[in-house]
């Protein structure tokens, strides 16, 4: 799936409270914006956010958008394993399936999988295990190539703090250079 090859995607984040699931839907979806494209962003966190079960949802289009959720997605990105067990059955058969493979096992099925170290990477070049969100954007980004890399780079920029844009800058180049597995 790649930019000229699609008129509309829908993509799950999913994790836990506290991954910076919401955020991270936020920000592609902001992007998706600033690059013309049309796009819907929903949310659902468990009352308990941090540790509770979190998912966003993002519905990027060069149509109009007329429904705030897809009854089948497109990709599931899942960076825990209740969210990957609640979740895969909503991924379309054929559909891109993203996780973070020390946090999750998953069955390859009818998707295309790509199973990355987010979590890690993060905690190792950077510090801060919740940066795993933003190196998955990156990844993301590169593997679907919809969305402007420096688009994308400008939403990190609006909506982190400023001391922390730097850094979260970075954890999105080193998810963007990863290669697909």
């Amino acid at each position: 799936m790649t930019k000229d090859g699609f008129t509309s995607i829908s993509i799950r984040f999913s994790g836990f409270g506290g991954q910076g699931i919401v955020l991270a839907g936020v920000v592609y979806g902001e992007a998706a914006v600033t690059d013309g494209l049309n796009a819907v962003q929903t949310q659902s966190y468990g009352s308990a956010s941090r540790g509770g079960a979190s998912k966003c949802d993002i519905i990027i289009s060069k149509e109009k958008i007329y429904e705030l959720e897809s009854p089948k997605i497109d990709v599931l990105i899942s960076l825990s394993q209740d969210a990957y067990n609640t979740y895969i059955g909503h991924l379309k058969d054929g559909g891109i399936l993203i996780i973070d493979k020390d946090l999750v096992k998953a069955g390859a099925g009818n998707a295309e999988v790509h199973k990355i170290s987010a979590t890690d990477i993060a905690f190792k070049k950077f510090g801060q295990k919740i940066m795993g969100n933003i190196v998955i954007i990156g990844y993301m980004s590169a593997l679907l190539g919809i969305v402007s890399r420096e688009s994308v780079r400008k939403s990190i920029e609006r909506h982190l703090p400023q001391k922390l844009v730097e850094k979260n800058l970075l954890a999105f180049e080193e998810g963007y250079g990863l290669k697909p597995t």
